[in-house]
């Protein structure tokens, strides 16, 4: 009785190709092991393909990911280096500030909905 074996050795998938395979399992709804097989990739690596696609978006895939961290900037080789400490902190303040603002429009509508309903049941 034969099993079905991985191929040995390494095969390096360009990010083009990354991208089309996890656009494929998708579209045609192919489970991650059937996907594994197909193409001879651990589902493991698949899945940690669709986790990037999902939360960095499909440029992440196109980056190259591996190779230690630089130390200078401690990024890796092909993304994007941190924000320096001003630019971060004034988002930070920025995204306070549209959330209070969010906060303060949603207590207005809820306001004015409700002085709406008042004066619909007085008439």
């Amino acid at each position: 009785m034969g099993c079905f074996c991985m191929p040995k050795g390494y095969r390096k998938y360009n990010g083009t190709q990354k991208v089309e395979i996890i656009k494929r399992i998708h579209r045609e709804n192919l489970s991650f092991k059937g996907a594994s097989r197909e193409y001879g990739i651990s589902d493991r690596t698949l899945r940690d393909w669709e986790r990037i696609y999902w939360e960095e978006g499909e440029e992440a895939l196109l980056t190259e990911r591996r190779g230690r961290a630089c130390v200078a900037s401690g990024t890796q080789k092909g993304r994007k280096p941190k924000l320096n400490k001003q630019v971060e902190e004034d988002l930070i303040a920025e995204n306070q500030r549209l959330r209070m603002e969010i906060d303060y429009l949603k207590k207005l509508n809820a306001l004015v909905l409700e002085e709406e309903r008042q004066n619909r049941k007085h008439k």
